[in-house]
């Protein structure tokens, strides 16, 4: 599987694949300023967990690169790391990436120096998430059937990767043994992840994949036609519990009361230390405009207020195995972590 160019470092700048735009477009945004890449975080241009924590780990290399050298050098480009932190509050990977690169800037003697250690260690965290997807892709296969169906939700492939993914690693994996049948994914609303991303990233790679409403996945598991139903995560507590895409949990109902295999595949940079359990992670909310227009289309009266998280959290008793580059964590509901 060749990677999804998600993202590339071009000389002084990172060159973003604008994912706000795909299936129609595929035009790339060039981020020279922190409040550019800023910008392409938070209204969603790159996004998808690892991807996120890659884009600020290059961010930060813009951030010295763009802070005046002075007295103050440290601490303004400190300020500049704090701005990308504060652009999503789910995804954990996010933080990690950033609290590598503080840690190296202050440790740097000059501006120059930190520029060069913080661009190789971008690069080595870009290189090392392409290993992670390899290996979660061997790990997760391993547990699918000959013959086999499965279901996807939200994007959790090379677009929200350094461009092989977390589930979709999986899903390249089992098609190349040859062991793949089908893949549904779901359309996932509102912004239409699943329909607009994963068919474009699974078409490009020449897998066939049906595309579902969200409000159909559980009738479509009580079929018995699917084997397992694979997701990302943004973030995973201590106890097991998952966060992600909105959607995520009833489909982990659905599964679990069809009795089919609910697999969350997520690196390690994804396991929160800091959060015991799922009531611990912070959800986002996103804008009543992603509910309230499609298109040029006005879908909600004026005045109407919505309710619109970002993701939800999985109970870890709902998961069948949790799928990391270390290995399979089996009955994760069954560990004392």
């Amino acid at each position: 599987m060749k990677p999804v160019p998600t993202m590339v470092w071009r000389e002084d700048h990172l060159r973003l694949l604008d994912q706000r735009l795909l299936p129609s477009e595929e035009i790339y945004l060039d981020c020279r300023t922190t409040a550019q890449l800023a910008v392409a975080i938070k209204t969603l241009a790159v996004r998808g967990a690892p991807a996120i924590g890659l884009a600020a780990a290059y961010g930060a290399v813009i951030a010295a690169m763009e802070t005046p050298e002075s007295i103050s050098f440290f601490d303004d480009c400190g300020g500049l790391l704090d701005v990308l932190a504060f652009t999503r509050p789910t995804a954990v990977n996010l933080f990690h990436c950033l609290d590598i690169q503080r840690e190296i800037l202050l440790s740097s003697s000059s501006k120059t120096i930190a520029v060069g250690r913080l661009l190789s260690s971008a690069h080595r965290l870009f290189e090392e998430d392409l290993d992670a997807s390899r290996a979660m892709g061997r790990f997760g296969a391993d547990l699918l059937p000959e013959g086999c169906t499965v279901l996807t939700h939200c994007n959790a492939g090379g677009l929200a990767t350094a461009g092989l993914g977390t589930a979709l690693s999986v899903i390249y994996e089992a098609h190349s043994r040859g062991i793949l049948s089908s893949v549904y994914a779901d359309e996932t609303r509102p912004l239409l992840q699943g329909a607009r991303l994963t068919s474009w990233e699974l078409q490009k790679a020449g897998i066939p994949v049906r595309v579902l409403p969200d409000s159909a996945a559980a009738s479509l598991l009580r079929t018995g036609i699917v084997d397992a139903v694979i997701t990302g995560a943004d973030r995973v507590a201590v106890n097991g519990d998952s966060a992600n895409k909105i959607g995520t949990y009833p489909l982990a109902l659905a599964a679990f009361e069809a009795g089919v295999p609910f697999y969350i595949v997520a690196p390690v940079s994804t396991f929160d230390p800091l959060s015991q359990d799922g009531n611990n992670i912070v959800i986002e909310e996103r804008g009543r405009e992603e509910l309230a227009v499609m298109g040029d289309t006005q879908i909600l009266p004026d005045g109407v207020m919505v309710y619109n998280p970002a993701f939800d959290v999985t109970p870890v008793k709902f998961i069948t195995s949790i799928i990391c580059e270390k290995g399979v964590i089996s009955a994760p509901n069954e560990i004392e972590w």
